[in-house]
């Protein structure tokens, strides 16, 4: 396969990391959970594994390093054709770029950035690898949602930048929207106002398909995880939002149930 034939279109979500400071037992938690195995990634910025589903690549997890105390959260990554153009439009329109853009070895070019309202997520320019190739059984992403305050600043923030559309969610309150890239929904945006938690202010929620959620949910715990809401059903489906072992934040999602 080519890499014309695998292009992403530009501001796609193709990608989600994790960067722990226990990657083996982090291994084990999202290999019993997800039924995840584990190949060698880029090693540039520390180990780094990619999670295997079926022989398909659908996420990262990496080591921080011992000094290191950042947050451990999941982490989109937006696709671009040129990671530095991106770069340099995240800062001219109100952004703050952390990381790079550098390369990781042969794979491709990556930034890590955060939006006016603070909130972290990853840019990704393709090259041997152009990102998870696989999404809709259990274990593969299934969503990346941006929790904010409130969506209209950040939301013509992303709009610069990306190029999306934007469009009210079908069934959700009045402050969550759809970014849209070729009329076809692939983010969302979800203005929350004060019930945005303090300790963690704005950030992007992956989202993990999960054939029975409340029994994902049950396991987690007994992995020494933690269930933060209970399985319960929204219009997009039964949802559970849960954290790993070193307080990494997902939902669980079982779409359109």
């Amino acid at each position: 396969m080519t890499q014309s034939e695998t292009r992403r279109t530009p501001g796609t979500p193709c990608w989600v990391s994790l960067m722990v400071h226990g990657l083996a037992a982090t291994q084990e938690f999202y290999g019993a959970l997800f039924g995840w195995e584990f190949w060698p990634g880029p090693q540039q910025l520390g180990p780094y594994v990619r999670a295997v589903l079926d022989g398909k690549e659908v996420a990262g997890i990496g080591q921080l390093p011992p000094d290191r105390h950042l947050p451990i959260a999941w982490t989109t990554y937006l696709a671009t054709d040129d990671a530095d153009a991106t770069a340099e439009s995240i800062r001219h329109c109100g952004g703050t770029v952390g990381v790079g853009p550098l390369d990781a070895g042969e794979a491709g070019r990556m930034a890590i950035a955060s939006d006016p309202a603070g909130a972290v997520f990853g840019v990704w320019q393709g090259g041997e690898h152009v990102g998870a190739v696989v999404a809709g059984p259990p274990g593969t992403p299934a969503w990346n949602e941006l929790v904010t305050r409130e969506t209209s600043a950040v939301g013509k923030f992303y709009q610069a930048v990306f190029g999306y559309a934007m469009e009210p969610a079908a069934g959700a309150d009045h402050d969550h929207v759809r970014l849209c890239l070729d009329d076809h929904p692939v983010a969302s945006l979800h203005g929350v106002g004060n019930a945005l938690p303090r300790d963690k202010g704005a950030h992007w929620m992956t989202y993990f398909e999960a054939a029975d959620v409340d029994a994902a949910a049950a396991r987690v715990a007994g992995l020494g995880g933690r269930v933060l809401t209970e399985p319960h059903t929204t219009a997009s489906g039964r949802v559970a939002m849960v954290a790993d072992p070193e307080g990494a934040v997902f939902t669980l999602l079982r779409s359109g149930g």
